[in-house]
Order: structure tokens, then sequence, then C-alpha cells
């Protein structure tokens, strides 16, 4: 089992910055990927970013959106993913979830419980 806190979100105005900090627990976290997803309310949730893990070390996914603006990373032990957003829009208005999942013959996705960004106009 893994248990993650999710902290950092909050207010603030357009153009304004915000830092997400997911810190997990629970097990080896080296090897496993750890990243962001949001969701915007009456929206799915949807990928914002995410450090894989390989064998020369942890590599970096973007969606479209996020790609100029987001950057995330990652502890050298694994166990922490932030997420350093910049020239927010209102349309960055989401919870934002952290998420580990753990590859292997059955894969295993695991969920933080959300934080709250707020963009305001």
């Amino acid at each position: 089992q893994v248990q993650m806190v999710e902290s950092g979100g909050g207010v603030v105005q357009a153009g304004g910055s915000l830092r997400l900090s997911c810190v997990a627990s629970g097990r080896t976290l080296v090897n496993v990927d750890m990243g962001w997803y949001r969701q915007a309310p009456g929206e799915e949730r949807e990928f914002v970013a995410m450090t894989r893990w390989t064998w020369r070390g942890y590599t970096s996914d973007y969606d479209d959106f996020a790609k100029d603006r987001f950057t995330i990373s990652r502890d050298n032990a694994g166990n922490a993913t932030y997420l350093e957003m910049n020239s927010l829009k209102p349309e960055d208005t989401a919870i934002y979830y952290c998420s580990v999942h753990v590859p292997g013959p059955v894969p295993v996705n695991y969920w933080g419980q959300g934080t709250q960004v707020t963009v305001s106009s």
C-alpha cells in the first residue's frame, strides 16, 4: 500500500505561480512512476505530468498544455514529486491529484487526496 500527502495548492491570480508537493510512503518507491493529474468541475480527470523510472534515471512526460509552463521533478530517493506551475491561467483551476503507478504483471495505481488550485482572473 502507498500513502501520499499533497500540499501547495491555493488561490493565485492569473499569471502567478504555485508549487505542488507530493510525498509518498509505504513501500519502495524508487522504481515507480509518480506524477500529477487534475480534475476541473464537471470535467474528467486529465493527465498533467509524470516522472517515469528507467534504468538510466527518471524521465518526464507532460501533456501539451503543461509543457511550456509546468515543470515536474522528483527527489533522489524517489519518494517525492513536485510540480512547479508558472504563468497560471483561470483554466488551470482544478483539483490536482498525485498519482503513483507501480508497474509489474499486475500494475497498480494509487491516488492522493487532491489539492485545490484556484486561479482568479
